[in-house]
């Protein structure tokens, strides 16, 4: 849950708890004061707010603001999560960074041209995303998806591109190396 900050509280100001904050934590924090001055802005923001509100302000620009962060939190979430991971699984499939190597549910080595790969390694580490490329997603899509017509792995975004939906979890190399997969 983010953290929601007057910059003028009584005794400690809330510029001050806003750098404690973040050189403790990665909470998101969200400034409210009723100095909203373009100069207070800033500073509040290099202080290390994620978003900053002047008040008056309607509840629900406040709400959606507070939404607004959490998805950005989620989504550094998921790139770092999967970020330098070399075996990512989504699906039931597994990934191989460092290898280059796709594999089936059951553990079959799937065979990928470099291109195939590459794609399919960036929808695994930007999960959630709309991406696009036509051609390639839809040979990926013959090789990976139950029913390449009724795709479930990647979904078309209308006017957007194309979407990689399943969780991704980055899976460490000792359990690769224990199951053999």
């Amino acid at each position: 849950m983010p953290c929601i900050l007057d910059v003028m509280l009584p005794g400690e100001d809330g510029l001050t708890l806003c750098r404690k904050v973040r050189a403790q934590s990665q909470t998101p924090i969200i400034m409210l004061t009723a100095r909203g001055e373009d100069i207070d802005r800033i500073l509040g923001l290099e202080m290390g707010a994620d978003d900053y509100l002047a008040k008056p302000f309607n509840p629900r620009e406040l709400l959606a603001r507070i939404n607004a962060v959490l998805r950005r939190q989620a989504a550094a979430y998921t790139a770092s999560a999967t970020e330098g991971a070399t075996v990512l699984a989504f699906a039931g499939w597994r990934i191989d960074v460092r290898l280059r190597e796709l594999r089936n549910p059951e553990g079959a080595h799937v065979a990928m041209t470099s291109a195939e790969f590459d794609l399919l390694r960036t929808f695994c580490e930007r999960p959630g995303r709309v991406l696009s490329r036509d051609s390639l997603v839809s040979r990926i899509r013959r090789k990976i998806e139950p029913d390449p017509q009724a795709a479930t792995l990647i979904k078309t975004v209308r006017s957007g591109g194309y979407m990689f939906t399943p969780r991704v979890e980055p899976i460490s190399v000792e359990a690769v190396t224990a199951d053999g997969h």
